[in-house]
């Protein structure tokens, strides 16, 4: 089980203190500055200021993700979260930039979007959160385009499997191709919402090339102005477009990443 310390309330020392004093083992991430591994899972009910927004649970995996924006607080960055429901990565964002950047999150499903929000408010923070299908921007965008974009996208969901052992039957080849165009789709929307040298980090929870290398590489090919921005790190293993992080994998999540930029 992995945490995430909300930065902005307190520091993951002060945490993995408060977590010793209620004899709950834990150790400091390697990957994530801000993350904690526990020895073993434990109700959230039980994490030291756990309603107070102390603290959140999010895989290791997922929490690479907001370090790959390469965020510039203080530079008055344009920043847009895509999917953001449930809105674990919307919260390191605001916790990592703060009210240095100006952030908009948009969910499709109101009952995501309303959990977004209840995310949010337990850790104290903002965000513009509007609920709409970004496939259709002319319903909901200013017209100012942004200077990063986080998508993570709708996927197959098969890099969580370890947890969820049930995806091997709920999930079929249509489900898969399903998800491939609405990815090609979101990809295809978003992309002239992005300013020139702008990024946009494509991230999905899953070990299929399809929704990965194959998505990312057609897109590219199809497009003039994007390139692949190399990711250099120490977690997962390099691709043709990004990096892939094998289900298990030093106990994290299977998880895709490709950082796009305009060029």
């Amino acid at each position: 089980m992995f945490l995430r310390i909300n930065q902005r309330l307190n520091t993951r020392e002060d945490y993995l203190d408060k977590l010793d004093r209620d004899n709950i083992p834990a150790t400091a991430t390697l990957y994530s500055p801000v993350g904690i591994k526990l020895k073993k899972p434990v109700p959230v009910e039980y994490l030291p200021g756990f309603q107070d927004g102390l603290v959140s649970v999010q895989d290791l995996a997922a929490q690479l993700a907001v370090p790959l924006l390469e965020l510039e607080p203080g530079t008055g960055q344009r920043i847009l979260d895509a999917c953001a429901a449930p809105g674990g990565k919307l919260a390191h964002l605001l916790e990592t930039a703060g009210d240095l950047c100006d952030v908009t999150a948009v969910e499709l499903a109101p009952a995501r979007a309303e959990k977004l929000k209840q995310t949010i408010h337990r850790l104290r923070l903002q965000a513009k959160i509007l609920e709409a299908d970004v496939r259709t921007p002319e319903l909901w965008w200013d017209g100012g385009q942004f200077d990063r974009i986080l998508l993570d996208a709708p996927c197959s969901a098969s890099g969580v499997i370890r947890r969820h052992p049930d995806i091997k039957v709920l999930r079929n080849a249509e489900d898969v191709q399903a998800a491939t165009r609405v990815q090609s789709e979101l990809l295809a929307a978003l992309w002239p919402l992005l300013k020139l040298g702008g990024k946009l980090l494509y991230s999905t929870c899953s070990v299929l090339a399809c929704e990965n290398d194959l998505q990312t590489g057609a897109f590219i090919a199809a497009h003039h102005d994007a390139r692949a921005d190399t990711i250099r790190a120490e977690w997962g293993l390099p691709t043709a477009c990004g990096r892939q992080i094998v289900t298990g994998q030093e106990d994290m999540d299977g998880f895709y990443y490709a950082r796009l930029e305009k060029v």
